[in-house]
């Protein structure tokens, strides 16, 4: 399951703010930054992108499996291979699908609140920890390879395909893999591309 870590609120008007002196915003500020920076482009984040796009994959693996039993049948029991790897396959893409859905969701919520932090003030010493540049590098760099890999099985598989002698379940399930690496790797790339818009516009101030 994805993680539901509560996300804390945005920071109150000006009007209404409490804090007695600056130091007391600067280290709160810094605090909730931290855990949005964690929750934005941290390990764990990763991790989970990566689960959820490996599974939708193999989801979409499952079905063009199953279509490929389909095309192939000889008996049966073939078909019922066929009926029970589709279901598998769907049984796995959906919730993958829709967990990753709810992950960019979150992820535009976080971004949102890092910049209402962010704009609350800044400080050279207590903003450089929030930068993260390795992690963002990793994001970028996994999230490219990620995209090249998908758009090249979305379109070599298909040219290498022979019209009526490979089967059109092969071409799907080639297509639908590399899809599924391309849109992970897309959305990776949007997470360390936003992360480093982030830490120029707000913490790249002195």
């Amino acid at each position: 399951m994805p993680s539901r870590a509560p996300l804390p609120p945005p920071p109150p008007p000006a009007e209404v703010r409490s804090w007695p002196d600056r130091s007391s915003l600067l280290a709160d500020r810094a605090e909730v930054l931290g855990g949005l920076v964690r929750l934005h482009v941290g390990g764990g984040r990763l991790a989970l992108l990566l689960t959820w796009g490996g599974l939708a994959a193999l989801g979409w693996a499952l079905i063009g499996t199953a279509m490929i039993f389909f095309e192939e049948s000889l008996d049966p029991i073939s078909d019922l291979i066929a009926v029970v790897t589709l279901f598998a396959g769907l049984a796995v893409l959906v919730p993958a699908a829709v967990f990753l859905g709810l992950d960019i969701a979150r992820a535009r919520k976080v971004r949102a609140l890092l910049a209402g932090w962010g704009a609350l003030d800044s400080d050279p010493d207590l903003d450089g920890p929030l930068r993260r540049p390795g992690l963002a590098l990793a994001w970028l760099l996994l999230s490219y390879a990620l995209c090249a890999a998908g758009l090249f099985a979305c379109f070599a598989v298909p040219a290498a395909a022979t019209p009526g002698e490979d089967p059109y379940g092969l071409v799907v399930l080639g297509m639908g893999t590399g899809l599924c690496a391309w849109i992970t790797g897309l959305t990776g790339a949007v997470t360390a591309v936003a992360h480093r818009r982030w830490v120029v516009r707000v913490l790249g101030r002195v």
